[in-house]
């Protein structure tokens, strides 16, 4: 079973977020902790906060343990652009795209985890 927490219009470019992803991906959710409240990335705050939330999910609505849990997905997609514009030489102006990232955070019990994380490392093996 699998819980999902998605934080939305993150004001956080989703470049920077998916560096802080990659870090917590298939990790227990102890493991996951400890490595986003040691990061000094800005991003970090915005990832702790969605995999608490799906931890919330998991052990309120679906009724399991939270020692058991692991990342088993998590990824960032893009959002909205903020669209604004900065004066430059000669009259001109230039772009300037304030990105949003929408965060997905999908926690299971371990050893569904590890038989997704096994899937996927199969597919890989297959298409190389």
């Amino acid at each position: 079973m699998e819980a999902i927490s998605k934080a939305r219009f993150v004001r956080i470019a989703p470049r920077k977020t998916r560096l802080v992803i990659g870090l917590i991906r298939g990790l227990t959710i102890e493991a996951a902790r400890r490595q986003l409240l040691v990061s000094t990335k800005i991003s970090a705050k915005p990832v702790l906060k969605a995999l608490n939330s799906a931890v919330a999910n998991a052990v309120n609505n679906l009724k399991l343990d939270e020692k058991s849990l692991m990342v088993s997905k998590a990824f960032v997609d893009e959002g909205p652009k903020i669209k604004r514009h900065t004066p430059r030489a000669q009259g001109r102006a230039t772009p300037i795209r304030l990105r949003m990232s929408h965060i997905t955070i999908v926690v299971s019990a371990g050893a569904e985890a590890k038989k997704v994380k096994k899937a996927v490392n199969k597919k890989k093996a297959s298409a190389a």
